[in-house]
């Protein structure tokens, strides 16, 4: 823990854009943690991460007495004068511990406090970024496939197509492309989990919506959709213009558009 922590926290907080306060906190917490372990929980400790040096400093505080009856907590005013000639009856007096002393212990508890703080913070980025986002459309590469259900990489954040939300017949493998509709976003004990589907009848509307201009700007507007997913699908269209077809707009040219959603 003595190597300079600026450049690790720097590094972390851009790779999974974190908050620097928030790995700092980690640190601060982690340090603390450990150090109840090795000098005993009814001691006052504080951690304090020292940005000059890039180190986590941890400091056990005493209160200044006349007649020390718990030598945890507190100091002699002798003692306490011998480190601070102006101390006096009632004042708290902060030590420096030595944070080598604490050696492996702290290592493994700040690595856990750091892993469950950096999932923590990256899943409220995920949900704070995709809560949103329902009902759009998100492309994104097969991660993993578990038990049915295909874990969806988006990018920074990863999304499952549940077995049941899979049009029947579809077969993917790791690495093939795949476009899906955000179904549900929410806050799990794991971190944020964003639920995807290909068979809701929303995701046949947004798919008419990205082919068809008229339907993006407004002019045609998509009243119903209905679906027997991997089977047949059903729209109906209402036009705010006389002078478009709402049929002819969503068909397209020999069919164009409707083969670009079918593709």
């Amino acid at each position: 823990m003595n190597q300079n922590l600026n450049y690790i926290i720097e590094q972390v907080g851009r790779d999974k854009g974190i908050n620097k306060q928030v790995i700092i906190e980690a640190l601060e917490d982690a340090m603390l943690k450990a150090s109840k372990k090795r000098y005993g929980l009814q001691k006052d400790i504080e951690a304090h991460f020292n940005e000059e040096l890039g180190e986590v400093e941890l400091f056990q505080f005493k209160t200044v007495v006349d007649q020390v009856q718990d030598p945890d907590l507190e100091i002699s005013l002798e003692e306490g004068k011998q480190m601070d000639s102006e101390v006096e009856i009632g004042d708290s007096l902060g030590v420096k511990l030595s944070v080598e002393d604490l050696g492996r212990i702290a290592a493994q508890t700040a690595k856990q406090v750091i892993m469950q703080r950096v999932r923590d913070a990256e899943g409220e980025t995920t949900y704070n970024e995709y809560k949103d986002r329902k009902g759009e459309i998100v492309t994104g590469f097969v991660q993993r496939i578990e038990r049915g259900n295909i874990y969806v990489n988006l990018g920074r954040a990863e999304a499952i197509l549940p077995k049941r939300e899979q049009v029947p017949r579809e077969v993917y493998k790791r690495g093939d492309r795949l476009r899906a509709f955000i179904l549900d976003v929410q806050r799990t004990p794991i971190g944020c989990q964003i639920y995807l589907s290909r068979t809701h009848p929303g995701f046949l509307s947004k798919l008419f919506e990205m082919e068809v201009p008229e339907i993006s700007e407004g002019i045609v507007r998509v009243v119903s959709a209905a679906r027997e997913p991997g089977e047949r699908s059903k729209i109906a269209v209402y036009s705010n213009d006389a002078d478009v077809d709402p049929v002819g707009a969503s068909v397209g040219m020999k069919g164009s558009r409707v083969q670009g959603v079918v593709q």
